[in-house]
């Protein structure tokens, strides 16, 4: 996993104890340093492949960490 992904990764798992939920791709990208959502969306995609996230819902914040 790249530096920037457990970053990624760091982010939703403190907005889910925070909030009770996941991050959109703006906040996470405004924290990790990504202006592009697309960009975010490439790295969320290659954290559900490698089974690190679970898509759980139709949208961005439903990603939850498998572990």
């Amino acid at each position: 996993m790249t530096e920037r992904e457990e970053q990624i990764l760091a982010c939703i798992r403190h907005s889910i104890a925070e909030r009770g939920q996941g991050s959109t791709m703006v906040e996470i990208g405004a924290a990790v340093g990504l202006r592009s959502k697309g960009t975010v969306a490439y790295h969320l995609r290659n954290l559900q492949e490698r089974g690190v996230l679970v898509h759980g819902g139709r949208g961005w914040r439903s990603y939850r960490p498998a572990r």
